[in-house]
């Protein structure tokens, strides 16, 4: 018996010090990888939506309180002036969910792109969301109307991935909402 409960409390001291351990590694690089993830995923999005910006989009983010809760807006400025913001939203996919970089123009009437930010789809066939083709569709689209072109819209789905393409038109659909409840805000943010 004694034995047993020997074995049970080293047990438990072992487990409490790989959590511990674990809790502190988890906390020491929290904002390495949020850092990692800006700058080598969200970054390359936003220079896939947006060109010739003169500030640094990813450095003067800015969150902003929504109703489906916290959003992070990067601003893209011309000379000292806001022209463009984008922020990320999601679609269910095939594979997960499809993380989709938004950019719209100040206004709101015109989408400026969008960029894939994160995705889980088949290689050659879902995936292909990231491809310029199908991206190039959003760019300078109005947000009034955007489906795909089975659903009465203009936006061609990729052959043989519908799903991966209705995911990625919700995430789009959904950043137009936000954006809508936000777009009176970010004139006074960033002081344009």
């Amino acid at each position: 018996m004694k034995e047993m409960i020997k074995m049970v409390v080293v047990l438990s001291l072992i487990c409490g010090l790989s959590g511990l351990t674990l809790a502190t590694v988890r906390q020491a690089t929290s904002a390495r990888i949020e850092e990692q993830v800006l700058t080598y995923v969200q970054g390359p999005a936003l220079e896939q939506i947006f060109t010739g910006y003169d500030n640094n989009p990813v450095k003067d983010r800015k969150a902003f309180d929504t109703p489906g809760g916290p959003v992070t807006i990067f601003p893209v400025m011309k000379a000292g002036k806001l022209t463009g913001v984008a922020f990320e939203t999601f679609g269910k996919g095939y594979g997960g969910d499809i993380g989709v970089m938004v950019g719209f123009t100040t206004d709101g009437d015109k989408l400026q792109g969008i960029g894939i930010t994160t995705l889980k789809e088949t290689p050659g066939l879902g995936a292909r969301v990231v491809e310029p083709d199908f991206r190039n569709q959003f760019r300078r689209h109005s947000t009034e109307t955007i489906a795909l072109s089975k659903s009465g819209g203009d936006i061609q789905a990729i052959s043989g991935a519908t799903i991966s393409s209705t995911g990625t038109v919700a995430a789009v659909n959904e950043a137009v909402k936000i954006f809508n409840t936000i777009k009176d805000k970010l004139p006074d943010a960033w002081g344009s």
